[in-house]
């Protein structure tokens, strides 16, 4: 039979632990408070404000702004904005967009737009890649490409639509944790599972009686670049031309063909652009699938009547419109940016880089557009828009302007 320790014993042990804890530094395990996330655009003092200026002497900017209006005036007015650790709603954001359009009329000085903004708006600044507001500006364009409606011993690479078995689920519906995300692929075998890459559905035909066929191209770098973009316009063989426009990916993450050029030291970082990428595919025909391969992820297109749009679904402004990570920046709203834009010679080769600063809207996002320190500024179509969208790797800043509560 086990002995029993007397009483006396096991309260002196306690009182010996206690002393002994407490004099030397034995502490209670305590939970560490939660670690706050720092926001990632920050509100920055009116003498911070930057030397506002626009470039293209508000050209395009009234359009640009009514676009966002058009947006929030489909949504709640109670929808929330996050701008940093304050939020507005959609309804003031239509009155600051309203306070600002009405005093650009009348085509301002430099004087009188510091003045009224210092006067009437509070101004956030993006934390960039670097926590000190460094921002990679990228650009975009919408290219114009020859195609046809069948398949031809020519045009031979399908524009997909949306494949029918393509799903997406909502992850927030498990948990609250995972507010915002979505994972995206298809049923198999009683289970969720990736949808297929690149190589699977261009190589292996695995969603060749899945999808839709909007249209047929007779190069598939042309396919890829349309893809990259997210829009475009195909001018038909029997005359008539359609606007294609993304309507979803395969779910597989964005990889860049231009970084793995570079790591593999085939195009020098300093020369690369997308007419350098065209140029190495089209010098080096039996590298190209397994290049554009290396990028797993797919983009689905859908036929709009107008175009280019953005993921506001609504028509897109040329040097107006850029691209964010939507989970990030406050969508529709009016920004500034400081960044550099090309000077073409006579001969359409990028003579210089100039200072490019002017006001833009938040109306669209992309793949590669993720985190702070990144932004895609869509540039149009045409010759310029195609030299500036494939050469633009420059950094920059990134601000947000939004009424003040008071104004």
């Amino acid at each position: 039979m086990k002995q029993k320790m007397p009483r006396r014993y096991i309260t002196a042990f306690f009182i010996c632990v206690i002393f002994t804890c407490l004099a030397g530094g034995c502490a209670v395990p305590v939970k560490p408070p939660p670690v706050i996330p720092k926001p990632e655009i920050v509100k920055i003092t009116p003498f911070d404000y930057p030397e506002f200026y626009d470039d293209m002497a508000y050209d395009g900017l009234e359009y640009a702004i009514l676009q966002s209006i058009a947006y929030l005036n489909k949504i709640p007015p109670d929808r929330k904005f996050r701008f940093g650790n304050d939020t507005f709603n959609a309804s003031h954001m239509i009155r600051s967009m309203n306070h600002f359009l009405n005093f650009i009329q009348i085509k301002p000085t430099k004087k009188s737009l510091k003045k009224f903004l210092k006067t009437n708006y509070l101004v956030y600044r993006s934390i960039g890649h670097d926590q000190k507001g460094k921002v990679l500006f990228t650009g975009y364009y919408e290219p114009h490409l020859r195609g046809t409606l069948k398949k031809t011993a020519e045009y031979r690479y399908p524009v997909y639509a949306r494949p029918s078995d393509l799903a997406s689920i909502d992850l927030s519906s498990f948990s609250s944790k995972f507010k915002g995300e979505k994972i995206i692929g298809r049923y198999a075998n009683s289970t969720f599972m990736p949808y297929f890459d690149r190589g699977e559905i261009e190589r292996e035909g695995a969603i060749e009686n899945r999808a839709e066929k909007i249209a047929w191209l007779r190069d598939p770098v042309d396919l890829f670049f349309l893809q990259v973009q997210g829009s475009g316009r195909i001018y038909l063989d029997n005359g008539t031309s359609i606007n294609v426009h993304y309507h979803a990916t395969n779910g597989r993450p964005y990889r860049s063909i231009g970084k793995l050029l570079i790591e593999e030291e085939k195009i020098p970082r300093s020369q690369m652009s997308m007419q350098k990428i065209r140029a190495y595919l089209r010098e080096h025909p039996e590298e190209t699938e397994a290049i554009l391969d290396y990028n797993p992820s797919y983009v689905f297109f859908k036929i709009e009547k107008d175009g280019p749009l953005g993921c506001l679904e609504v028509k897109l402004t040329p040097g107006r419109s850029v691209a964010l990570d939507r989970r990030i920046f406050p969508l529709s709203a009016l920004a500034f940016i400081k960044t550099k834009k090309p000077v073409l010679d006579g001969d359409g080769n990028i003579h210089n880089w100039t200072d490019l600063r002017r006001f833009v809207l938040n109306q669209d996002t992309g793949g590669a557009i993720q985190g702070p320190g990144r932004a895609d500024l869509f540039w149009g179509n045409g010759t310029y828009a195609e030299i500036a969208a494939g050469h633009m790797q420059h950094p920059g800043t990134l601000y947000f302007l939004i009424l003040k509560p008071d104004a």
